[in-house]
């Protein structure tokens, strides 16, 4: 495997544009060829997200249905959410289970850690499989009740295969947690 060119040097770097969630950042880039180009970047506001897929036993999935004002339509994922200041990953990824789901988990395995399209954004996500699941529900921050829906481990064709299941963290998600579950059984 060939070693990495050295990374470009930042000639300079401007803010263009900022809300609530993103800074939108300028940069002037010089590379070790000595070609120069601009790019632009998000940079989040925040210090990291998680993202669950939850067992409600062996053999049942929670995924929820939420509004996504990215692509206006109702989603199907798994649980997720920013971290907030001070937590690690895990204790977000518990937060959020209970938030989201109604849900605390005592087992939380983590898949991998993954960037959001990194040409343009910094933020990172840790994902995670969450087993042995009990009761605690903590008010979350959407505008509207979730609705959690109970899917068979067994049907997981018929999940990837539907149009309202399509954001990449999610798939991957599942994909890296049906990894996980092979890899116990062999």
């Amino acid at each position: 495997m060939s070693q990495s060119p050295a990374l470009p040097e930042i000639l300079k770097c401007t803010l263009i544009a900022s809300s609530r969630f993103f800074k939108i950042e300028s940069l002037q880039l010089k590379f070790s060829n000595g070609q120069q180009r601009e790019f632009e970047r998000m940079r989040s506001h925040h210090q990291g997200a998680v993202l669950i897929v939850p067992f409600f036993d062996k053999e049942t999935l929670l995924l929820i249905r939420e509004y996504a004002a990215g692509t206006h339509s109702y989603e199907l994922g798994f649980p997720k959410g920013l971290m907030d200041p001070g937590e690690t990953a895990e204790i977000a990824a518990n937060r959020e289970l209970k938030e989201e789901v109604g849900f605390g988990t005592n087992k939380l395995q983590k898949l991998k850690k993954v960037n959001m399209p990194p040409s343009h954004f910094s933020s990172k996500m840790t994902l995670f499989m969450a087993t042995d699941l009990y009761p605690e529900k903590l008010p979350g921050d959407e505008p509207e009740p979730l609705e959690v829906i109970k899917w068979p481990l067994a049907n997981v064709d018929q999940l990837l295969a539907r149009e309202d299941f399509q954001e990449a963290r999610s798939i991957a998600a599942l994909l890296l947690t049906l990894k996980a579950l092979k890899d116990k059984t062999a």
